[in-house]
């Protein structure tokens, strides 16, 4: 059996994607940082429904803990097959004059630093076996950019960055490397909006709704699969047309 490391896999989008890839065929290794109860709650839903899980808590800006968090999926669930670098925080409607400093190495530490971390962590397993998959999860503000949110813009275009370099760097050894950009997505990350703010967002994506958690965990889905073996270096825009 498979396994996938998520990070950030216990709430909103990562939750959805580790849920989803479950009931795939895929044992999942569901990275937490402060969300323990929804880890452990998620992974006994999977367990309760013939899937295999474990919930392993580590702080992606960490070296150490991702270091603890593949050893113990190794340890469980032998070589990785799949990182899933989707753990991320956001200063939401933030003027770049008001961040600070700590605010700020906050997010790049474990939006982009974080992910260029375990996709190094992830080589040293995946190399050997010459195959597996790094889906990157970045923003359409990564691609477009957004007022107000500066820092988190910029560690998202980074994500992209990332992506097309080690994509380049890895197809040798048959590891695909590729990008999800959602758009706007119903999680915690738009509770700081108003529901007319929220209805302004709605009336701009063509399709006419907000996305779900689950839209980006069907496209995750593909990207893992033998499907997408001839696809690498790509980012997919999951996001009803938004920013068009």
């Amino acid at each position: 059996m498979r396994s996938i490391i998520v990070t950030g896999g216990s709430r909103g989008i990562g939750s959805a994607i580790s849920a989803t890839l479950a009931k795939a065929g895929y044992a999942i290794v569901i990275n937490y940082n402060n969300s323990a109860e929804k880890a452990f709650e998620l992974c006994k839903e999977i367990q309760e429904q013939g899937g295999k899980a474990i919930a392993i808590q580590g702080d992606v800006s960490k070296t150490a803990d991702i270091k603890k968090i593949f050893e113990q999926a190794y340890k469980n669930f032998g070589t990785p097959y799949a990182l899933i670098n989707n753990a991320g925080i956001a200063l939401q409607n933030s003027l770049i004059q008001d961040i600070s400093d700590k605010q700020l190495e906050a997010v790049i530490s474990t939006n982009l630093i974080g992910a260029i971390k375990c996709s190094r962590e992830a080589t040293r397993y995946m190399v050997s076996e010459h195959c597996g998959r790094i889906i990157n999860i970045s923003s359409i503000w990564g691609e477009v950019g957004a007022s107000c949110e500066v820092v988190y813009s910029a560690s998202k275009a980074g994500i992209i960055g990332l992506t097309k370099a080690l994509a380049k760097e890895l197809a040798p050894s048959g590891i695909t490397v590729n990008c999800i950009a959602p758009g706007v997505i119903n999680t915690d990350m738009i509770s700081c909006y108003t529901q007319e703010d929220i209805e302004v967002l709605r009336n701009e994506t063509p399709l006419g709704r907000i996305g779900t958690p689950n839209d980006i965990a069907s496209a995750v889905e593909f990207l893992i699969s033998d499907k997408s073996s001839f696809i690498t270096a790509q980012v997919l825009g999951v996001n009803g047309g938004f920013g068009i």
